[in-house]
């Protein structure tokens, strides 16, 4: 299986603010599958000990990337309840 490069996920969330996405589009913004799998793969090879120094870099991103998203819909909740 085709791993996919980890500057992918910063480059969806780029394209993805890039399209002036309403308030609800980032509430609802998930990554595509693909993604998801891959994050899924590293996760897994960290619970077994067997990341890569490039994997280790390619998680970590994924995880910076996780919190950006999780603190903009955060505060984008928050402007809504204002």
């Amino acid at each position: 299986m085709a791993l996919a490069p980890p500057n992918m996920i910063f480059d969806e969330i780029i394209d993805f603010l890039a399209s002036a996405p309403t308030p609800q589009q980032i509430i609802a913004f998930e990554p595509p599958e693909t993604l998801q799998k891959r994050l899924s793969e590293l996760l897994e090879r960290n619970r077994q000990g067997t990341l890569s120094p490039e994997q280790r870099d390619d998680l970590d991103e994924f995880l910076r990337m996780n919190r950006f998203m999780s603190r903009l819909k955060l505060k984008t909740r928050q402007k809504q309840t204002l």
